[in-house]
């Protein structure tokens, strides 16, 4: 090989250190050049004009493409415009970042204020909050007050778009009743759990028994939607809350509420008069037979006295005053329940004229092996007593060898005479 810058001399050792040479950026290479030529450029000069990359910069997120800002807040400072081609030869410092956001979107100094308005628009809209942006999910039920029958039929019929709360995407839902002012165990009830969906069809009726007047005035239903978990604590999806008084008697009423999130549930209740469950009693006075029969038919939404959040409760009635301390007479025990059904009569032999002067005292208690029995709650019906307790009595008077049946609300005082 003849190298013109070592005077043309042809050496093994020569050529090879121009060879070397060729290869470096920015060196210009040893050749032969005829009088009135341009000037040629190797390959390997070629591909050494800045390829050199520079400072190594992390690699774009997706994220950065798609931004998200507050709601309300525009990016600050107006979109940067594209770079020139003069750019891509300054300084690295000076080089404007050719992967942003707005290059991506293809927003720059030439593009049109519709495009650019469109844009600021979009990012809004996503720039919400995901807790504000996501819906809990709808619920379809229907409710209807018996009050023939003192009962409250609550439909559950489906959900629709429920919130996912399992990684998989879906929930495991099932709803659950709760009627306030009360305790939360003693009336709680809950449909079946259905699995791996976020539009569940339930088609399921539960009952409240026992429920008054009264109740469909003061009272309101709690519909909480909960994704069931088998090894942690079930999870709340949302809520939906009915106020009773909205229902007119025997008349069903159909529902499509938007679940909302928890809200806090007010606890200052009078503990001196606290509702500690419902019996239904009925009264009768045969008169052939000259004698007072008491009925004691069922209970419901007791208050749970054991840990395990049940009771095993019976009941006792008495006549007073009862001098020969004869009067008592008591139910069967049944186990681990807050909603018994006890269905026993029991006979006072007592004259038509003397039931002017008797109280009849009705006691709910929780029975527990080895210790005390718990009291849980008791109502007392006769001439001394008044409200719907006064009524049932009075209506078991006028109405002669006829059974007259009525809830009454259990309270945690225990009647004075029981002391004795």
């Amino acid at each position: 090989m003849t190298c013109t810058s070592h005077g043309g001399v042809q050496d093994n050792k020569i050529s090879g250190e121009c060879r070397l040479r060729e290869k470096a950026p920015g060196w210009t290479a040893c050749m032969t050049q005829r009088k009135g030529e341009k000037p040629t450029i190797s390959i390997q000069e070629h591909m050494a004009i800045d390829v050199c990359p520079g400072p190594i910069l992390p690699i774009k997120q997706i994220s950065d493409y798609f931004p998200r800002y507050p709601r309300g807040l525009q990016p600050a400072g107006p979109p940067r415009s594209a770079p020139s081609a003069a750019a891509t030869i300054a300084p690295e410092r000076e080089r404007p970042d050719e992967d942003s956001p707005d290059r991506a979107f293809g927003v720059g100094a030439s593009a049109s204020p519709q495009v650019a308005a469109r844009r600021d628009e979009e990012l809004d809209v996503e720039g919400y909050d995901s807790d504000d942006s996501t819906t809990l999910g709808t619920l379809d039920f229907s409710l209807l007050y018996d009050q023939e029958n003192n009962a409250l039929h609550c439909t559950i019929n489906k959900a629709k778009g429920l919130k996912p709360m399992d990684h998989n995407g879906l929930s495991d839902p099932y709803v659950k009743l709760h009627l306030l002012p009360g305790a939360s165990k003693a009336n709680k009830l809950r449909t079946k759990t259905l699995h791996n969906t976020l539009n569940p069809v339930w088609s399921e009726t539960l009952t409240y028994y026992g429920i008054t007047d009264e109740d469909m005035v003061r009272k309101t239903l709690r519909i909480s939607v909960c994704d069931e978990d088998k090894f942690r604590h079930n999870e709340f999806i949302g809520e939906t809350r009915i106020p009773l008084k909205k229902l007119k008697p025997n008349q069903t009423k159909n529902f499509n509420n938007c679940l909302e999130k928890q809200l806090p549930v007010n606890k200052t209740e009078d503990k001196s008069l606290e509702e500690r469950g419902r019996i239904m009693i009925s009264l009768k006075y045969n008169t052939q037979k000259s004698c007072l029969v008491v009925g004691i038919i069922r209970c419901a939404h007791l208050a749970a006295m054991d840990a395990n959040g049940f009771s095993d409760p019976y009941v006792k009635t008495y006549l007073k005053p009862d001098e020969n301390k004869k009067s008592k007479h008591k139910t069967a025990v049944k186990k681990k329940t807050l909603n018994p059904e006890f269905n026993e009569e029991f006979s006072y032999d007592i004259k038509y004229a003397d039931l002017t002067k008797k109280t009849l005292e009705v006691t709910v208690w929780d029975y527990d092996i080895g210790k005390s029995n718990d009291f849980i709650g008791g109502v007392s019906l006769g001439i001394n007593a008044n409200g719907e307790r006064l009524k049932h009595w009075f209506d078991c008077l006028k109405n002669k060898d006829k059974k007259i049946e009525r809830w009454h609300t259990l309270t945690n005082e225990l009647p004075g005479s029981l002391n004795d």
